[in-house]
């Protein structure tokens, strides 16, 4: 079965305006998803790392990404196909609280 990464951006205030039931519906969405076998995350601090022609590891902490929403989140789950996995996705809590979630195909 094809392997789908997510990353999920959504701040305080975007979540605080969602209704408190949605929100619970978006959660119990996660849950039943992560029971099914999908690996699942709140982000946390990142670390940037660099090992330019395996010369030396240099890392920098911090976010380098670049986006409206701060990252919130990242899920490793499997579809049958892109329009299932963004099914899946539509349910999460950054879907539904007012931020956004990109759905990446993994592929070999």
């Amino acid at each position: 079965m094809p392997t789908f990464v997510t990353i999920g951006y959504g701040d305080a205030e975007g979540y605080q305006k969602t209704a408190p039931s949605i929100r619970d519906a978006a959660h119990a969405h996660d849950a039943r998803l992560q029971a099914s076998g999908a690996v699942m995350g709140i982000a946390g601090e990142p670390a940037q790392v660099r090992n330019h022609d395996d010369a030396g590891v240099v890392v920098e902490r911090g976010p380098f990404l670049s986006s409206a929403l701060p990252v919130a989140g990242f899920g490793i789950i499997e579809a049958d196909s892109l329009e299932e996995a963004v099914a899946l996705a539509a349910k999460s809590p950054c879907a539904v609280a007012q931020g956004v979630i990109e759905v990446w195909p993994l592929t070999s």
